[in-house]
């Protein structure tokens, strides 16, 4: 019996192991990009090997780069394929298409050539809309933000144009290939600039500038991969979440970077400001709570080009979470506990109905935590430390951060939680696989871990 009876099947022939190795790799790139985790990246990506009979695969996920190395018995050498990971985009529309390709994949109901070819159309494919229509859901998400943070019909239109133009000036800064740390400077710059120069013209008395800047804030904080990060630090890819972590955390430190130049500028220059008490933690008017929440995840996903359907089950998201963050808040929990509780119902509402509405989980996990990032504290923190010179400021901050994971560890937890309930009753001893938000539920019986 030869060796290579010794480890399973008979292999393809060459040729077909280096065309199902690179479209293993190019449909874990799109995963990459689009903020999937480490270890969903890996499953499916075995899930497409084994699909095609490639059954004895290593896959290594460092963020930047992804390995495949088919192991074809002892006395041949292993086919080992890489792809690095040049860019991040987020086009859910994209993502959505690749994960049906990939359960066609896993139902063998398409062969290997004709699977590269619809991956490529897909990769190749233009926007589902125009950019225009990303910049007005940015802007459409401005304003339900301040809706969401008290202001009225004057801050939300001025926070709707403000966004707007950081929008296009990022677009143009991108296309002369700044790096994303200076265009998070100037987007934090810009939208507190912006806030500072309406309440020193007195053009719009009525509008407080904090929420402008709270407002801005949030925006920019949206793109950043935080629930990524915490499922590969849970799941063990520790690697990929450090790489993350540090791209997340030099990110944040360019807007806030950003926004404490312009009001250092501001103070410098003899600009009076002040800051009101914070707000409370529930809004009194819960129905627009609600709604704000709801448009802030929708006008999020649709402006990461997500289709019709996962745009009103995001919007759903967000009325869920801003809905159970104003329950919990009422009976007494802080910000900290009540952003954790909304996130974890986020993700187990997420997981459990995307998968039967064929929408990726990341979507809705994302979609639905948007409403709840902390504009307000990391605003209030910038302001203490640079405006009023007060060390407190620190600790506003790291509170700030606080809520932050606290919201993405709460919609991995949910994701976890709400595996048994979506996989049966009778799989309760497979609930122990790690969370999954990307790809097939159940691609492969090789363990993950």
């Amino acid at each position: 019996m030869s060796a290579n009876h010794l480890h399973g099947p008979a292999l393809p022939d060459d040729p077909t192991v280096h065309l199902v190795l690179d479209l293993a790799l190019r449909i874990g790139e799109v995963q990459m990009s689009s903020g999937a985790g480490a270890a969903d990246v890996t499953a499916t990506i075995l899930a497409v090997t084994t699909a095609y009979g490639l059954p004895h695969t290593e896959v290594d996920v460092i963020y930047t780069s992804i390995s495949v190395s088919c192991h074809r018995g002892t006395d041949r050498p292993p086919v080992t394929a890489l792809r690095v990971v040049r860019q991040r985009s987020l086009d859910y529309t994209r993502l959505a298409d690749v994960e049906q390709l990939v359960r066609n994949i896993t139902s063998n109901e398409i062969s290997a050539e004709d699977a590269f070819k619809e991956l490529d159309r897909v990769t190749t494919a233009p926007h589902p809309y125009p950019r225009w229509v990303a910049t007005a859901a940015y802007a459409g998400m401005a304003a339900a933000v301040a809706f969401l943070v008290g202001g009225g019909y004057a801050v939300a239109i001025t926070a709707g144009v403000v966004t707007a133009l950081i929008d296009r000036v990022g677009r143009l800064l991108n296309r002369r290939a700044l790096p994303f740390f200076f265009q998070q400077l100037i987007g934090g710059a810009l939208a507190t600039g912006a806030a500072l120069a309406v309440h020193a013209t007195h053009l719009l008395p009525a509008i407080r500038p904090s929420l402008l800047v709270a407002v801005g804030i949030v925006v920019l904080l949206s793109g950043l991969a935080l629930v990524s990060t915490v499922q590969d630090a849970i799941s063990g890819y520790n690697v990929t979440a450090a790489g993350r972590t540090v791209e997340t955390v030099l990110l944040s430190a360019g807007l806030i970077a950003g926004v404490a130049l312009a009001l250092r500028t501001a103070v410098h220059f003899g600009l009076e400001i002040t800051l009101t008490d914070p707000l409370p933690p529930l809004i009194s008017a819960v129905p627009m709570q609600i709604a704000a929440g709801a448009a802030t995840s929708a006008c999020f996903a649709l402006a990461c080009y997500a289709k019709p359907r996962a745009v009103l089950v995001a919007g759903i998201a967000g009325a869920v979470g801003t809905g159970a963050y104003g329950l919990v808040t009422s009976l007494g929990l802080d910000a900290l506990l009540g952003s954790a509780v909304a996130a974890t119902v986020v993700g187990f509402g997420g997981a459990t109905m995307s998968r039967r509405l064929r929408i990726p989980t990341l979507v809705v996990a994302f979609s639905g935590m948007v409403p709840l990032l902390p504009g307000w504290t990391t605003y209030r923190g910038l302001f203490q430390l640079t405006a009023e010179n007060d060390p407190a400021g620190l600790s506003t901050l790291v509170f700030a951060s606080g809520i932050a994971l606290a919201l993405a560890g709460g919609v991995v937890l949910g994701e976890y939680l709400a595996q048994p309930v979506r996989t049966g009753l009778g799989r309760l001893e497979r609930k122990f696989a790690g969370p999954r938000m990307s790809g097939p539920l159940r691609p492969t019986r090789r363990r993950l871990e």
